[in-house]
């Protein structure tokens, strides 16, 4: 039930703090746009329509038009839990995009955040 909570958070509520924590390390919400883009298949103004709207967290990631196939890729941790791991698929989706804006905020280059997929 605690992950229902989380996919009906507001995406325009969410995805400002994910920005917030990647400006505060130096990076820019370009580069958490252009993450995110990779991650789900929005395009970057596809992105900002969504900002506008009134989508969940979870249908944000629910109606992605193009996730990554290298998303998988991603293996790590994230507040102590190995995202691979994660058994409920749309949390795990989720996941991914904090363990990317995580990197980002590390200061790792983009071309390793995207997995070589710039």
């Amino acid at each position: 039930m605690e992950n229902e909570k989380v996919f009906a958070m507001p995406f325009a509520r969410v995805y400002p703090l994910l920005i917030a924590k990647a400006e505060r390390k130096g990076r820019t919400r370009e580069e958490v746009l252009r993450v995110t883009a990779w991650l789900t298949g929005y395009t970057p103004a596809q992105i900002e329509a969504l900002l506008a709207s009134e989508i969940g967290y979870g249908d944000f990631f629910r109606d992605a038009p193009s996730p990554n196939p290298n998303r998988t890729l991603i293996r790590a941790s994230v507040c102590g839990v190995k995202v691979e791991s994660v058994a409920d698929p749309l949390m795990r989706e989720i996941r991914y995009l904090d363990k990317l804006v995580d990197e980002l905020s590390k200061g790792k280059p983009l071309e390793k955040i995207l997995r070589g997929g710039l």
